[in-house]
């Protein structure tokens, strides 16, 4: 016979998995914030930032040789220019890759260079969103967006969703970085929505103990702990 003291350990076992944070090395709180800001509500939401594998469009004034109507951003974010060599471009406004370019060619005896770069292609302005939350998957964004409209984006969190314990995955200079925020907090406007990019990766915490009863209850025909089987 299986009784309902049967059930016990396993619950027991949950509940410790329950306590386990995959994000306990994270900072969190003003140290998350300081690894990744909100959004400066002074700065245009619109400027798009060229992201690896963007095809661009980079016209040098009365330099035709130096004019290319599509120049692709390799995977490593950069580009290679002719008299200049490598330069970064990914994570740059086109504006900021312009004006690099300028002072790059300015050293290579072209007075006053203008430089006009554009965007041809986007490639890489997408974010995951994983986890529990209604719609797990890759979203396009316009240049950059937030947490609460990736969010959104998911068709929100679940049931089972620890809201203060959403993780932000993001590579900076090829380093991977990492940050939690409390979604809870930011909802309800006591902390700032941080800005999310193009490549970031969020992963909405899954409540382990709230999802076994929650499946324990679904499949009561199964595990029906008040009869004997």
């Amino acid at each position: 016979m299986v009784s309902i003291f049967r059930i016990f350990p396993i619950l027991a076992l949950l509940a410790l998995a329950g306590c386990f944070s995959p994000s306990a090395d994270f900072p969190r709180g003003e140290a998350a914030y300081a690894v990744m800001p909100a959004a400066d509500p002074a700065a245009t939401r619109s400027s798009y930032r060229i992201g690896v594998l963007d095809t661009l469009s980079i016209r040098v004034f009365q330099e035709p040789e130096l004019t290319f109507d599509q120049l692709q951003v390799d995977a490593g974010g950069s580009i290679n220019f002719p008299l200049i060599g490598e330069v970064e471009a990914a994570g740059q406004t086109p504006i900021e890759l312009s004006r690099n370019l300028e002072r790059g060619l300015g050293k290579r005896f072209i007075r006053n260079p203008q430089v006009v770069v554009g965007v041809v292609q986007s490639a890489a302005q997408r974010v995951i969103v994983e986890g529990s939350v209604t719609e797990p998957g890759v979203y396009e964004i316009a240049g950059s967006s937030s947490l609460l409209e990736s969010i959104a984006r998911a068709k929100g969190v679940t049931r089972v969703a620890v809201l203060d314990e959403v993780i932000v995955l993001r590579t900076v200079n090829g380093q991977p970085m990492g940050a939690v925020f409390d979604l809870q907090a930011i909802r309800e406007g006591k902390a700032p929505d941080p800005e999310i990019l193009g490549g970031d990766r969020i992963v909405v915490g899954f409540d382990l103990l709230k999802g076994a009863y929650r499946d324990l209850l679904q499949a009561a025909p199964l595990f029906n702990v008040f009869r004997a089987l």
